[in-house]
């Protein structure tokens, strides 16, 4: 058993404040989707409540530090300090429309050692407030739920792999490329699941839930995170070329050392046959 950081216990502390408001808010969720006006509005307010929360308690614990936020975006922070990559709720859909799966996604990048931009994740917090599991890693530490080491899945088949993936949707992401990938992996495979939260989705490649991921069009805030804890979980995570960064974002593929390398294989081939 790891014992917990101070970094990560402000992070753990931070995003069990912050999502205790979005579970009750969750809970108004059913009498909303009867009014006229729908719940989308209240879910915005509560996605915002749910920043803020972060913001002060992160603010607070780590004065000098700066925010990337999916609502507020980029606020600068002291030279040569850290930044909160932050999700306040990953999985706004499913929280909308009622469905029990999202997440607070917390991640720490630091600036690179020449000052020329931002470089390595070496923190990362993802908490489900309604399971109530806090996934957790910290670079070279390894990856955690709550006092439980986390691995990667050790299957090595194609044939036996549960792989995730997000599927694009209105004005987001490339129709035509997804479903090329799906195609080429969908018969290689056991089965391909779609929760909508890429944050958990990574999480439970860390936790060999899934045993691979796939997506792309994605946002810092929804990999900072899980990245890392895939990584941390002895997995990879690199994007369809093969190519690893710090933060990915536009293409993400993850998976244990034999599957990543089959799928990569799989998907490289997919879209090099349709250009």
């Amino acid at each position: 058993m790891a014992a917990l950081s101070g970094l990560i216990r402000v992070m753990e502390r931070a995003a069990r404040r912050a999502g205790s408001r979005l579970r009750r808010d969750f809970g108004e969720i059913e009498h909303l989707q009867v009014s006229r006006k729908g719940p989308a509005d209240f879910v915005s307010k509560a996605d915002m409540r749910a920043e803020r929360s972060l913001y002060d308690d992160l603010l607070q614990a780590r004065p000098g530090w700066g925010f990337l936020l999916e609502e507020a975006g980029e606020i600068a922070g002291e030279d040569g300090q850290p930044r909160w990559v932050i999700d306040p709720l990953d999985g706004t859909s499913n929280f909308l429309h009622g469905i029990p799966h999202f997440a607070v996604s917390i991640a720490v990048q630091e600036r690179k050692l020449d000052g020329s931009g931002w470089g390595d994740v070496t923190a990362a917090v993802v908490y489900q407030p309604i399971t109530d599991e806090t996934f957790w890693a910290e670079k070279t530490r390894g990856a955690w739920l709550h006092d439980g080491r986390l691995r990667v899945s050790s299957r090595n088949r194609m044939s036996d792999a549960l792989i995730a993936t997000g599927i694009p949707f209105q004005g987001h992401g490339n129709f035509s490329e997804w479903s090329r990938i799906f195609g080429a992996l969908g018969p290689e495979v056991a089965g391909i699941r779609r929760f909508g939260a890429a944050s958990l989705d990574l999480a439970w490649v860390a936790a060999g839930r899934f045993d691979g991921f796939w997506e792309s069009d994605l946002q810092p805030w929804d990999t900072a995170a899980g990245c890392l804890l895939v990584r941390e979980a002895g997995g990879f995570v690199t994007d369809y070329r093969g190519r690893s960064q710090p933060i990915h974002t536009e293409q993400v593929l993850a998976g244990n050392d034999g599957l990543h390398s089959k799928m990569h294989k799989v998907v490289a081939a997919s879209l090099r046959n349709a250009g």
